[in-house]
């Protein structure tokens, strides 16, 4: 039954699957229009379906309707475990030459950059639903909070330095490179003389 192979291929997928997926398993649009009216499928955002009952994972979906989207700033610091507050609204930082779509925009806090400096520090982390996402590392992720400070309330900013302090997996060596990188050396180092 052709219901079985969309949901094996959903299983293999996270739950997740694209319009073009499915037309490659041979599903027609018009039929993948009446799956939906008749509740076999949802649409989870703009060309893209999940089971009816899978909880839907926001952060692996937006990420994939975009390939400029790496989880920044709040987002990172939960994904890093810098921070237990799981966001509101995402964090995303895109390069400056890049755009996102107006209906990805409205559902996150996007931060831009320079192109040269968009991959310092990015890397892959599994979100709480166990799906590879991209992120920044613990140390570009205290840059940006430093850089975009005026966006984020002091206490984040606070909360973030302090837990970086106690963070097992910290390199300072690196987060000196990068604060040379992103010009917040001297705020990072006024920062570290209140707090340690």
């Amino acid at each position: 039954m052709i219901i079985d192979n969309i949901n094996n291929k959903m299983k293999a997928n996270n739950y997740v699957l694209s319009t073009e997926q499915l037309t490659d398993i041979g599903i027609s649009k018009t039929t993948l229009t009446n799956y939906v009216r008749e509740g076999l499928l949802e649409r989870c955002g703009h060309g893209y379906y999940t089971m009816p009952d899978s909880i839907e994972d926001d952060m692996y979906l937006l990420m994939l309707r975009s390939k400029y989207i790496v989880f920044s700033h709040e987002t990172a610091l939960f994904l890093n475990g810098l921070s237990e507050r799981t966001p509101f609204y995402h964090s995303v930082t895109i390069p400056s030459n890049a755009s996102l779509p107006a209906s990805i925009k409205q559902n996150c806090n996007c931060y831009y950059i320079k192109p040269e400096l968009y991959e310092l520090g990015l890397i892959e982390k599994a979100n709480t639903f166990g799906n590879k996402v991209r992120c920044y590392d613990a140390e570009r992720t205290i840059c940006d909070i430093l850089r975009s400070r005026n966006r984020l309330d002091e206490e984040t900013v606070l909360a973030a330095i302090k837990n970086y302090a106690s963070y097992k997996g910290k390199d300072l060596n690196k987060l000196a490179k990068f604060a040379d990188a992103f010009k917040v050396s001297k705020l990072l180092r006024r920062y570290m003389e209140v707090l340690l």
